[in-house]
């Protein structure tokens, strides 16, 4: 352990046992004390270059949270994230490079998984997507920073994916022009959230943005969901995106980047599952977002493809690759399964009016 690093665990008054900690891609993670009782983060500043106003939305929701799970009888050191502030009362320590350093207290007792092993999972993980959500329904969204601007405005990555397809900056068009049509095709689509948050539609609520299933920490005994991790995106947005990336995700046969497109389709078993479990958890959700629920699944879904097919235009220069097509490889699984999503959309508009009854 370097001298900085200690000077910076010196500011939250920590142990001095480090160890790096998790799977992340975008954070370097480290657990902390004797045994691993704090978990500390070193935010990254290429992904978020305004670490303070991610702390804020963090610190403002998780505050929030914890009140509301303490009216309801909860245990808030375990059911949200409880973040641990520097002696002198800031909610991150900034070293003498400039980095931004946060720490939280570890969830003990908990797991987190990778893949949808069994249905159940992703049943657990919607209860407490839900659940989450409608903790926040009543916080102000309107006041949380954009961290990411225009995230999942799909019509910005439309205006981005023919700019894309304009420049041919790597001279791959000529070969992909199937692709580039099928996202084209569905331009109209791009607009009907956004413009439905816009128009007050549906409301402005406060979103996780990365709703993928080891973002929930599961109770290994009972299965059920304790805790929503990984708050860096959160912002405001409409619940449509959380649900919609959630199945875009969990709601696949295979990989994202699985070659044999015979092994890729959109499982209704897993549809249910985490339809439901969101659904009895969010008495908040209103007609309308629940009327545009399966068709949120296919615009997170397009929206995902387009970002692959359109970096993989620009010559890969966003997304990690590990061979020459992998970008391309992405979007078409992504575009199967809008595809896929396409043909069951009565089907899942009927099961969603099932489970909510209404």
């Amino acid at each position: 352990m370097n001298k900085s690093f200690a000077e910076m665990l010196n500011h939250f008054d920590l142990g001095i046992d480090v160890a790096p900690y998790g799977n992340g891609h975008i954070n370097d993670t480290y657990l902390v004390g004797v045994p691993g009782q704090f978990i500390v983060q070193r935010i990254n500043k290429v992904v978020f270059p305004h670490p303070e106003y991610v702390m804020d939305n963090i610190m403002g929701v998780t505050e929030f949270l914890r009140k509301k799970i303490i009216e309801a009888g909860g245990n808030p050191d375990r059911e949200t994230l409880t973040f641990i502030k520097t002696k002198d009362g800031k909610p991150y320590y900034i070293d003498e490079n400039g980095d931004y350093f946060r720490v939280y207290k570890y969830v003990d007792n908990a797991v987190s998984y990778t893949v949808v092993e069994k249905p159940e999972q992703l049943y657990s993980a919607a209860k407490a997507f839900g659940k989450f959500q409608n903790m926040l329904a009543d916080y102000p969204a309107h006041t949380l920073h954009e961290t990411i601007v225009n995230f999942h405005n799909t019509k910005d990555r439309y205006r981005q994916f023919k700019e894309a397809v304009a420049n041919d900056a790597a001279g791959r068009g000529k070969d992909v022009q199937d692709e580039i049509k099928f996202v084209l095709d569905r331009e109209g689509d791009a607009g009907i959230v956004v413009d439905a948050i816009a128009e007050g539609k549906i409301p402005l609520r406060v979103t996780h943005n990365d709703t993928k299933l080891n973002n929930v920490l599961l109770d290994p005994v009972t299965g059920e969901g304790v805790c929503v991790i990984d708050l860096d995106t959160v912002m405001p947005g409409s619940l449509l995106y959380d649900y919609g990336d959630a199945l875009r995700f969990g709601g696949s046969s295979g990989a994202e980047d699985e070659k044999d497109l015979s092994k890729i389709w959109f499982d209704v078993e897993k549809f249910e599952s985490f339809t439901r479990g969101f659904i009895e958890e969010l008495p908040s959700i209103t007609d309308e977002e629940l009327a545009l629920l399966p068709f949120s699944i296919k615009l997170m879904t397009l929206e995902c493809g387009l970002r692959f097919l359109a970096d993989y235009l620009n010559g890969d220069v966003y997304f990690k690759t590990h061979y020459a097509d992998h970008n391309l490889v992405r979007c078409r699984t992504q575009f199967k399964l809008v595809a896929e999503i396409e043909e069951k959309m009565d089907e899942l508009n009927a099961m969603v009016k099932k489970i909510a009854n209404r």
